[in-house]
């Protein structure tokens, strides 16, 4: 069964050297097939008030820069990038998986460095410890009391490398920071900064010695994103680019700078709040989750909490593509991502040999898009 996309959201008007988003994190490269509901099947005409907001806003710019940044140091993982924009712009958490050696680690430090917002990165391994993440008490004994000391957790963006090294009670520790914005130790809850995502990263092929990561942690992710190897011309200039001297160590050898800020993400976050979305593509998006809990495909469909991921993240995209107003295209290019990781195949369907992409792309495919 194939998997089926839908046509990427138009372009926003505007001069040429105004970027628009090139990949949704659900579509695959330039020539992926195209699915059903294309513009014609907006719910209500766009209003002009909210597409001449949307372009005009110099936060979505100073986002749009942010990618070109990125692209300096990574190539050919365009959809994983807009992805972690989406998750910034949504504040919610990405689960990165991709075989060792695709930029998934580089690809969160770039963006870091772009966005000018502090990064620690954790290698989760079996012998962790909880307090090794979010931080413990510690005895001076020149004062004789006991004082916290912030974990790696107290960031903007935490790397959790090959998070399903760790047991779960490792992992554990994170449900609060990744839920409440907060770590409680000794019965005092401290603030995370803000902003505050987990990037998780975990290899899809290597399975020996590892935690799989429970259901009830699966769902605090915003996004599940793939990120595939590179095609031929992007590995060649991935090559070409050692060749003459790229480190990936030295970003700023490499020319990465920081385009935006903080103070940019909260300036877009509420003008992503504000992006209009009609009750006809409400109702679509219920129907989409509810259709993961019928088909005979799947053991576990998606929750509500699901349905509110795909709902957020649609209208970040939607944002990001220059409109102020949310397009049955933009739920079907968020499904993927935003919903692979909260479903569970049965037994028999694994046999079959079908992926949770592929029955993901089949309900795309049936379920009616509103007109």
């Amino acid at each position: 069964m194939s998997q089926q996309y839908p046509h990427q959201p138009p372009a926003p008007a505007g001069p040429p050297s105004t970027p628009a988003p090139s990949h949704a994190p659900g579509q695959a490269h330039a020539n992926a097939p195209t699915g059903q509901g294309s513009a014609a099947g907006q719910a209500e005409p766009p209003r002009e008030e909210h597409r001449t907001a949307a372009e005009a806003d110099p936060s979505r710019q100073a986002l749009l820069n942010v990618r070109t940044e990125v692209a300096k140091a990574i190539v050919g993982q365009d959809a994983a990038v807009t992805g972690m924009l989406i998750a910034l712009l949504a504040q919610g958490h990405v689960l990165l998986e991709g075989v060792p050696g695709v930029a998934k680690t580089l690809l969160v430090r770039t963006l870091s460095a772009a966005l000018s917002l502090d990064t620690k990165r954790v290698q989760f391994t079996p012998d962790l410890m909880p307090g090794d993440v979010t931080g413990s008490l510690i005895y001076e004994a020149r004062n004789s009391e006991f004082t916290f000391r912030e974990g790696p957790v107290f960031t903007n963006i935490l790397l959790a490398d090959e998070i399903n090294r760790t047991p779960p009670k490792t992992q554990a520790s994170l449900l609060e920071a990744m839920e409440e914005r907060q770590v409680s130790v000794d019965g005092v809850s401290r603030k995370l900064p803000d902003p505050f995502i987990v990037a998780a990263t975990q290899n899809p092929v290597e399975y020996e010695g590892t935690y799989p990561l429970p259901e009830a942690q699966l769902d605090r992710f915003l996004l599940k994103l793939s990120l595939p190897l590179p095609e031929r011309h992007d590995e060649i200039e991935v090559i070409r680019r050692h060749s003459v001297g790229f480190d990936p160590r030295n970003l700023h050898g490499a020319g990465v700078r920081a385009v935006a800020g903080a103070a940019d993400l909260a300036t877009a976050r509420s003008a992503v709040q504000r992006v209009a979305i009609a009750p006809e593509v409400i109702g679509y998006i219920v129907d989409v989750v509810r259709a993961t809990r019928v088909t005979p495909s799947f053991q576990l469909g998606v929750s509500p909490r699901g349905a509110t991921a795909l709902l957020n993240t649609s209208r970040a995209w939607a944002w990001l593509s220059g409109r102020g107003y949310v397009t049955p295209d933009d739920v079907k290019a968020l499904t993927l991502p935003a919903l692979r990781h909260r479903v569970s195949l049965r037994p028999e369907a694994q046999m079959d040999g079908v992926s949770v992409d592929d029955v993901l792309g089949s309900i795309l495919a049936t379920v009616p898009v509103p007109r």
